[in-house]
Parts: structure tokens; C-alpha cells; sequence
């Protein structure tokens, strides 16, 4: 038996990257998953590129900064694929300025996904799995641990998903609902791979990395998939660093 077996999970931002890897391995741990994006046909790919393996996934297009439509959600998912046992937060923008130069939209559209938009699927979940329990993980960052140049609302938003975890997890504990937090550091994605392509710019990033390499989508995956089982009963309200020793 596989460790999610049946077990309904939402992944936002879940169209590639972290994400998708997050999604595709709950999925390969027995779990029906509904992926969520704001883009339509990028989440409708990723699912069908699951189901091509044999595995239970199933594409919503959600926005995640939208109140109603986080809810709605919700409640579909619970109709087509039952109650929700797992809520991954992953869903994030980033929109790069210098403190001087950064503008109100900049900021505010910025925490509107990466903290307001986690506290709206919080919400939902804390709803749906009041009666039952079921297990949280939100991926907050290492820029939310020690700041980031040029991101100061990203890094606000991510340390601010580090309070939400902790406050979530003390108040919702009494239903069996857990709640955790991982920070991954520099990941192998679309989105750091113009960087990392500069072979200057990644030996430098690399050599910050005390593991000497840079992470992988699965090796968030793999830690999501641990936190959202029965694997981790008794783990709760926890801050997990996946960044090659970045931050110690």
C-alpha cells in the first residue's frame, strides 16, 4: 500500500516546477490529486501528463488571491473526488524590484498570492477537514528565513507563511489537522533556469550550498509526501530547511 493511498490532495501552483513535482509524487503515493494554476491550459497539461502514468490527477484552474473562487473550488473537489485530506500551498509570484523602486501593485499583488492566497486555502481546508483531521504543508522559502535582495515582499510574504504555518498548527491541532512549513532553497526549475544557465552565475550560487549541488523538485517532493502522512503523526507546527545547507 502506498502512503497516500486514496487520500484526496490540492496542490496550488501545481502547472510546473516545485509544483508539478509535488503533485506528480503524491500521485505516485497512491493520492488522488487535483492540481491547481491560474493558468488553465498549464494545469489541464500537467494533470494529463499524470494520468499518461497511470495516476489519479485532475487540473482546476483556480486563482488563489480570489476569495470565492478558492472556495467554489473547494467545494467541487469535494463532490468530484471527496473530501480534501491534504492541502500543499505552493502557488507563488515574484515581482523583482529595489525597495525604491518598488510600487504598490508590486507589493500588493505579491502578498496577495504568496500570504493572503495561503490563508484563503488554509481557511477552505480548515473547513473541509474539521470532522476527519488531515495534514498541511506550505512551501514558504529561504528568502523568508534570511531576506533576499530584491524581493522584499517576497521575502515578507514567505516569512509570513512561516507565522501562518506555526499559528495554524496550534489552533487546529485539537482537530487533528497538522500544519508544516518548508523552505526550500535554490531548486532546479523553469523559473531558476535562466540563472542557473549562466555557468558563472551557478557556480557561484553553488558554492554558497555546502552540499555542493543544487535541489531538485523531488527533493521537495519527497519531503511534502513525508508531512502529508501518516508517517509524521506526531509532527506539527515544524519549519524544515530543504536547501543544501544554505541556512544552518
Amino acid at each position: 500500500m502506498s502512503k497516500l493511498n486514496n487520500k484526496v490532495a490540492i496542490v496550488t501552483g501545481a502547472a510546473q516546477g516545485i509544483g508539478r513535482g509535488i503533485a506528480l509524487e503524491l500521485a505516485r503515493q497512491g493520492a488522488k490529486v487535483a492540481l491547481w494554476d491560474i493558468n488553465a491550459d498549464a494545469v489541464a497539461a500537467a494533470a494529463a501528463a499524470l494520468r499518461e502514468e497511470k495516476l489519479n490527477a485532475t487540473g482546476y484552474a483556480v486563482d488563489v488571491g480570489q476569495s470565492a473562487a478558492v472556495d467554489e473550488a473547494f467545494a467541487r473537489i469535494e463532490q468530484e473526488l471527496g473530501p480534501v485530506d491534504v492541502l500543499v500551498n505552493n502557488a507563488g509570484i515574484s515581482r523583482a524590484a529595489m525597495i525604491p523602486k518598488m510600487t504598490d501593485e508590486q507589493w500588493d499583488d505579491v502578498i496577495q498570492i504568496n500570504l493572503t492566497g495561503f490563508f484563503y486555502t488554509t481557511r477552505a481546508a480548515s473547513r473541509s477537514m474539521k470532522e476527519r483531521g488531515g495534514a498541511m504543508v506550505n512551501i514558504s522559502s529561504l528568502a523568508g528565513q534570511r531576506g533576499s535582495i530584491g524581493q522584499i515582499n517576497y521575502a515578507a510574504a514567505k516569512a509570513g507563511v512561516i507565522g501562518l504555518t506555526k499559528a495554524a498548527a496550534k489552533e487546529l491541532a485539537r482537530y487533528k489537522i497538522r500544519a508544516n512549513c518548508i523552505c526550500p532553497g535554490l531548486i532546479e526549475t523553469d523559473m531558476t533556469g535562466k540563472v542557473l544557465s549562466d555557468e558563472k552565475l551557478r557556480a557561484q550560487y553553488v558554492g554558497e550550498i555546502p552540499l555542493a549541488r543544487v535541489g531538485l523538485p523531488l527533493d521537495i517532493a519527497q519531503t511534502v509526501s513525508f508531512l502529508a502522512s501518516d508517517e509524521s503523526s506526531f509532527i506539527t507546527g515544524q519549519v524544515m530547511g530543504i536547501n543544501g545547507g544554505a541556512y544552518i
